[in-house]
């Protein structure tokens, strides 16, 4: 009987000892189906092949060597939209000019009446600010004479005089950018002239994306050829704003690009070619013959040159006018952009420029974005610079 029990017992932990073998056995052999599961996937995820992205699409004219770049084309992403914070007021962005005039205006605005030291902070404030000692005897002229008349007695009504006369002799140019609708193969061309380091490549590649946001197909030409870094800036501005560029080889003949960039535009019914130009000093001879050529070449195939635009960097101050008289000599130049206001206390070239050139002030550079490149208003310059 005893020997009976034990057997039973024997046979029992037997049994439970195969059941346990079992289980693990099946969960072995499932966790081994699962590992070779994932493995599977992960190599199919892993391996798989990304679809090829196309090059840019080049042609160069075999003629000259000039390469025509098209705009690469991008997925466009999904993005959350940004918030754009309010664009800075004119008047914020000409702080640094405003300071220079303030320390006057507020001493005359401190005297009970006008006495020799209002003249003599009037004309140091209208020469710190590169007015320029023509246009500063003449407007302090025309108020001595009204002051004289009994007209003006009081500081404040001198100022807003002083206002009123710089607005009027701001008034009357044209100061549109000049595009002439007509035949599709026969684009107009704005030049851009400028010595270095003005902001000219910029300029460009600004107004060719608010042109393009405008609705207006735009071509670039890469006419400065003696410079490596001019042509990649400009080639960077064109992926940005999505236009095609002409560029030609490095030293190569300026003329020849915007010429190919013209007939390019034309064969493309491209209605507007914006051409970049050499920029080296204004003062070397050759470089004025070169533009005189640039302008006479884009004008003898289908183009027709409705704008020359001379850059000037505000912060040169007179040295602004001397290059206007060149460059204007060289190749009738039709308008002025003035960059780098934002940062110039010397903005008073633009009085300058305007009376003793005659050349319209059509935009100013007021800080580094795009909109940030604005049609010149001569009231709201003025009032910006009076706190009005």
């Amino acid at each position: 009987m005893v020997l009976a029990g034990y057997g039973r017992a024997a046979m029992d932990w037997i049994y439970l000892i195969l059941i346990g073998l079992v289980v693990l056995f099946g969960i072995a052999v499932l966790v081994a189906s699962r590992r070779r599961a994932a493995r599977s996937i992960d190599a199919k995820t892993r391996f798989r092949p990304a679809p090829p992205t196309p090059p840019p699409r080049t042609s160069v004219p075999p003629a000259t060597g000039t390469v025509v770049e098209e705009p690469t084309a991008v997925e466009p992403e999904l993005l959350e939209p940004e918030v754009e914070p309010e664009p800075a007021t004119l008047r914020q962005r000409l702080a640094t000019m405003r300071s220079a005039l303030a320390g006057a205006f507020a001493g005359i605005r401190g005297r009970r009446g006008i006495g020799p030291e209002t003249w003599d902070d009037l004309e140091e404030a209208l020469l710190r600010a590169d007015v320029g000692v023509a246009v500063s005897d003449e407007l302090l002229a025309t108020l001595r004479q009204r002051v004289d008349a009994k007209e003006l007695t009081e500081p404040d009504a001198l100022l807003d005089s002083l206002a009123a006369e710089m607005k009027a002799r701001l008034h009357g140019p044209d100061r549109v950018l000049h595009y002439e609708p007509g035949d599709p193969t026969s684009p107009n061309v704005w030049m851009f002239v400028g010595v270095n380091g003005v902001g000219k490549t910029t300029t460009i590649g600004k107004i060719a994306n608010q042109q393009r946001e405008d609705g207006r197909q735009v071509l670039l030409a890469a006419g400065d050829t003696f410079r490596a870094a001019a042509t990649e800036q400009l080639s960077t501005w064109a992926e940005r704003a999505e236009v095609p560029i002409v560029r030609g080889n490095e030293g190569g003949d300026p003329s020849a690009v915007v010429y190919d960039a013209i007939e390019s535009a034309s064969a493309r019914q491209i209605p507007l070619v914006l051409a970049d130009t050499a920029g080296r000093l204004h003062t070397k001879t050759n470089l004025m013959e070169e533009l005189s050529k640039v302008r006479r070449v884009a004008e003898k195939g289908a183009g027709r040159v409705t704008e020359v635009l001379l850059v000037i960097d505000a912060t040169t101050g007179q040295n602004g006018l001397a290059q206007a008289r060149q460059f204007e000599q060289a190749t009738q130049v039709t308008g002025v952009v003035l960059t780098k206001l934002d940062g110039s206390a010397k903005g008073g070239i633009v009085f300058a420029i305007e009376t003793e050139l005659g050349i319209p002030v059509k935009l100013v550079g007021v800080g580094e974005t795009i909109g940030d490149l604005r049609p010149f208003d001569p009231d709201e310059f003025v009032d910006a610079l009076f706190d009005i």
